[in-house]
Formats: C-alpha cells, structure tokens, sequence
C-alpha cells in the first residue's frame, strides 16, 4: 500500500512514491508554495543579531 499524505498547499490526498512533486500533489501547488516563499508570505522566527563591537560608538576614537 503507498503512503498517502495531504498536500500542504490544497489538502488533497497524494501519493508520496512515484511523486515527482513531493510533498505537493501537482507542479501547480509546488509554484504556488514556491511563490509565496519569494513574496515573503512566509518568514521564519528569527532573533536580531547583537551588534558588532567596533559598530557601536564609530566616532568615539
């Protein structure tokens, strides 16, 4: 029996073997999802990077 799974972008069941667009049921989700990445729609929880020492006070020297 194949291993079935929901598309993450439609929900429809698909196929993971023989799926050449994995873990998307069709090329169409996989460009969409891939759209949305490239606009931004997704973002990933990230923490500010301190600040470097020399970048704190330039004009103190």
């Amino acid at each position: 029996m194949p291993t079935t799974l929901q598309c993450p972008r439609c929900a429809a069941q698909t196929t993971w073997q023989d799926n050449d667009f994995r873990p998307f049921c069709s090329e169409r989700c996989k460009m969409i999802d891939l759209g949305a990445w490239a606009n931004e729609d997704y973002k990933l929880p990230t923490q500010d990077a301190p600040a470097a020492l020399g970048d704190q006070d330039e004009n103190q020297y």
